[in-house]
């Protein structure tokens, strides 16, 4: 394939454009792996310094002032719960209308 010398007036500045596209996208590649890379040293730094399970030790031991406030808030909603059970609605369920 021979190319004329007007076609090559053409291929040649097109030649240094497709390569100069082709540098950006490694070089924004590169950009993005080392993005990507720094990210991954953050998390892992971040990973190590921070606790990950720690429900074992957190628990606090409570006094009798804190225990009895839980028992009682727990009280209350159990009795709610029960109240709401007993209690019959005036009107719901107690009819169910099929006319149409």
């Amino acid at each position: 394939m021979s190319l004329k010398g007007i076609e090559l007036q053409i291929a040649i500045p097109k030649t240094f454009e497709a390569g100069k596209m082709a540098e950006q996208k490694q070089q924004q590649s590169q950009l993005n792996q080392d993005q990507a890379q720094l990210q991954n040293e953050k998390e892992a730094l971040k990973n190590r310094e921070s606790v990950r399970h720690s429900e074992k030790y957190a628990k606090t031991d409570k006094d009798s002032k804190g225990k009895s406030q839980d028992n009682e808030r727990n009280e209350k909603e159990r009795q709610h719960n029960e109240e709401e059970k007993k209690t019959k609605h005036p009107y719901k369920g107690s009819f169910v209308d099929f006319t149409g």
